[in-house]
């Protein structure tokens, strides 16, 4: 006899074998005849994870995304043999701008689409996902909140998972700064995105102080970047374009953005245009 354990919601539990119920058969006892056996069912206790990112980054509360983000929601089990393939594990809600109510985002709805664990490959990962595609075409900030559990009942977290984002429909691109500087061995880059899509065309050009360049970095070369807070995975080590190591001292630097239609990117104020001359900004090589 095999018998699913899923309905059981105690941990001790007993199994009653009784033979010859009905008196079918005559017998002069029947005390005998039953036979009462205890067994355990190791309870699912432990919570699922759940792991949230926008167009791929994990952001920090009351970052700039994109305009028209993919926001991805993933639940992960340890459980092998309690598939997350059913909807109403997740509650996605996002709470507009200059409204009291959050606006709930069911699975059925346009631009949403939910992915449930393969339950022929549970012994390697027990994983669900909601891909959610929205246009947010309000400026402001928002909130999504999250609710998730397992088949078990288990919550993802004490609390419903709470993030803000602001979105900016302007293609607008801020002052580059780059950290650390000073520097001795290399530098990055940081500068913040606005808009719906990523610039179509971006470079940064260092410039000895009487104007020559030395050095263009494009926008391969910086690595991939995203609607929001950016820092440069390229580093730039002080050399020039031939890969000789350009003398200490003050260079200056300038970055080029544009879209898609060869427009040039206004300029999104975060407080540093102290730092920067007519777009221009300075940086020292110490070493």
């Amino acid at each position: 006899m095999t018998f699913d354990t899923r309905s059981i919601s105690t941990p001790l539990n007993q199994l009653i074998v009784e033979v010859n119920p009905n008196n079918d058969q005559l017998e002069q006892h029947h005390f005998n005849n039953i036979a009462v056996k205890q067994f355990f069912v190791e309870l699912d206790s432990r919570n699922p994870l759940l792991d949230v990112t926008f167009d791929g980054v994990h952001i920090l509360d009351g970052d700039i995304v994109s305009a028209k983000p993919l926001i991805n929601i993933i639940l992960k089990d340890e459980n092998q043999n309690l598939a997350l393939s059913d909807t109403s594990l997740f509650r996605v809600r996002i709470l507009y701008p200059n409204e009291n109510d959050p606006r709930e985002y069911l699975t059925s709805d346009e631009g949403v689409t939910f992915y449930p664990a393969d339950e022929g490959n549970l012994d390697k990962e027990n994983k669900a996902r909601i891909e959610l595609r929205e246009f947010f075409q309000e400026d402001g900030v928002y909130e999504l909140s999250v609710r998730a559990e397992d088949q078990t009942g288990n919550n993802s977290g004490e609390f419903d998972y709470k993030i803000r984002f602001e979105v900016i429909n302007e293609a607008k691109v801020s002052n580059v700064l780059n950290y650390p500087n000073p520097f001795s061995t290399s530098t990055q880059f940081v500068f913040t995105l606005t808009g719906s899509e990523v610039p179509d065309f971006m470079k940064i050009q260092i410039m000895s102080v009487s104007g020559k360049v030395v050095k263009e970095i494009t926008q391969d070369e910086l690595g991939p970047v995203h609607v929001g807070n950016n820092m440069t995975e390229y580093r730039w080590d002080g050399t020039d374009e031939y890969g000789d190591r350009l003398a200490n001292g003050v260079y200056l630097y300038r970055v080029i953005t544009r879209d898609i239609s060869g427009e040039l990117y206004k300029e999104h104020n975060t407080n540093t245009n102290q730092y920067f001359k007519n777009g221009i900004g300075k940086m020292v090589i110490l070493r």
